[in-house]
């Protein structure tokens, strides 16, 4: 295979990566990582330096519309950064110290769980329930478009979701995968948002943990310029397109066949890293 070839390849997978991720609040990079180890045979520290550039760039790209409609929540997400940021640069550290095969096993194991947590019914408008008192204090409470107008929401548990933010930090700077997945559990599971701010929201907030970890691979010569451009390049406007979409759309079906697609990668990958190399 050619340069041009494998960058045009690496360009389209890319761009479904971008538009998967940006609808489904989950990241790219979820997507980018076992994209480049399985089916391009790439080095795993790469592909999540590679991964780690392209989940900067679809938080860039969606994120600035997701502000401008009103499902983002900028406030939640600066302060929940505090934890994933913290967490990141720990996650990036550890990186280097953990075998291939291991890190693989990990994020085969976060990718079928992320594949479970996109089967979970979440409904679209949720019942207005009490606020948090540290939520309270902070004007972490907001507001959303529906199809009736635009709906007030409370944020719920703050302690506990700040917690598994942090979690998610650590992932996000081990696996480079922006760990949406674990962001949209903390904000629609136990903060109770309504689905899209949580998505929405979360598209934003991957975008500031992959940069906390991105320059940990940058100097260790983890991210590979000609690798990263047309993974970026494919992301981006892959992102666009899905913010486009996600307003008014109906992402069931989209859930069932991402699901797949994970728990396919996440097999796919284990067998070629860790079966395969026994």
């Amino acid at each position: 295979m050619n340069i041009l070839t494998f960058s045009l390849l690496v360009w389209l997978g890319s761009f479904s990566a971008g538009l998967v991720g940006s609808l489904t609040g989950l990241g790219g990079g979820v997507v980018i990582v076992p994209l480049l180890t399985s089916v391009f045979g790439v080095d795993i520290r790469y592909a999540v330096g590679a991964s780690l550039v392209s989940v900067i760039a679809t938080s860039l790209g969606s994120a600035s519309t997701y502000i401008k409609t009103g499902f983002a929540n900028l406030k939640l997400g600066m302060f929940l950064e505090v934890s994933t940021t913290i967490g990141a640069i720990i996650g990036a550290l550890i990186a280097g110290l953990i075998s291939v095969k291991l890190l693989t096993i990990i994020l085969a194991i976060v990718l079928i769980y992320s594949a479970y947590l996109s089967q979970r019914p979440r409904p679209e408008n949720q019942d207005i329930i009490a606020s948090d008192p540290i939520a309270e204090y902070l004007q972490l409470n907001g507001t959303y478009p529906t199809p009736n107008g635009v709906m007030p929401y409370y944020v719920n548990s703050v302690p506990a979701g700040f917690s598994i933010m942090l979690i998610a930090g650590v992932l996000s700077g081990l696996l480079g995968i922006g760990s949406g997945a674990f962001k949209v559990l903390a904000m629609d599971q136990a903060m109770r948002l309504p689905f899209k701010v949580s998505t929405t929201t979360s598209n934003f907030m991957i975008g500031v943990t992959a940069a906390a970890s991105a320059g940990v691979y940058l100097t260790r010569g983890y991210i590979d310029p000609g690798l990263a451009m047309p993974v970026m390049l494919g992301v981006l406007p892959g992102a666009f397109l899905g913010a486009r979409i996600l307003i008014g759309a109906k992402t069931q079906i989209l859930r069932i066949i991402f699901s797949l697609v994970l728990v396919i990668m996440a097999l796919k990958m284990v067998y070629n890293n860790v079966i395969g190399g026994m």
